[in-house]
């Protein structure tokens, strides 16, 4: 599991570091949207699922490893996201991997859920947090502009998908210079 994450909790929304106890309710809940893991760089269904899984939370602690929070509101689990710090860069970690099932979206629950982790990573060192989007997931990347971050580029043919697409990947950024500002607009 995600142990070296720690448990952070906002009122009605706790995200804890992802383990064997959310196993099925995180493979329900990825099940639940057929159509989204379209624009996703992996598949989250059936197999593809069990070996994220696996990988995820055995292999945590190496330098390119995903960190990852299941996302509970009210004690149920309505999604997952997670962070992965640059190991050539220290003081800069990507966040994502975020998916929230469909009853959630749009509710004002991944911008707590994101000011949460903003102000984790910002609280303890990072210097600079990225958000890599696939061009083609609009609602992602409306998303993370609400957050306040900047576009700061687009890697071209950056990365293949589980579906043979060469995605271009949207870069965003917030510095830890703009956090304060942006922090206090977002905080709930």
């Amino acid at each position: 599991m995600s142990a070296d994450l720690p448990v952070l909790v906002h009122g009605a929304i706790r995200l804890e570091p992802l383990g064997e106890a959310h196993r099925g309710a995180l493979k329900a809940a990825c099940e639940s949207d057929q159509a989204i893991w379209d624009i996703y760089s992996i598949d989250l269904r059936g197999e593809g699922f069990d070996s994220w899984f696996a990988g995820v939370t055995a292999a945590e602690t190496g330098p390119l490893a995903w960190r990852m929070w299941a996302v509970m509101k009210e004690g149920a689990l309505v999604g997952m996201t997670g962070l992965s710090p640059d190991a050539r860069h220290p003081g800069v970690v990507e966040v994502g991997t975020t998916f929230y099932v469909p009853r959630v979206r749009g509710s004002g629950l991944n911008r707590t859920v994101k000011w949460m982790v903003l102000n984790h990573l910002f609280g303890t060192g990072a210097h600079r947090v990225e958000f890599r989007v696939d061009d083609r997931n609009g609602r992602s990347k409306a998303a993370v502009q609400k957050l306040g971050a900047r576009l700061e580029g687009v890697l071209r043919r950056h990365k293949i998908t589980h579906t043979g697409v060469i995605r271009d990947t949207n870069v965003f950024a917030i510095l830890d210079t703009e956090w304060p500002a942006i922090e206090a607009r977002l905080r709930p």
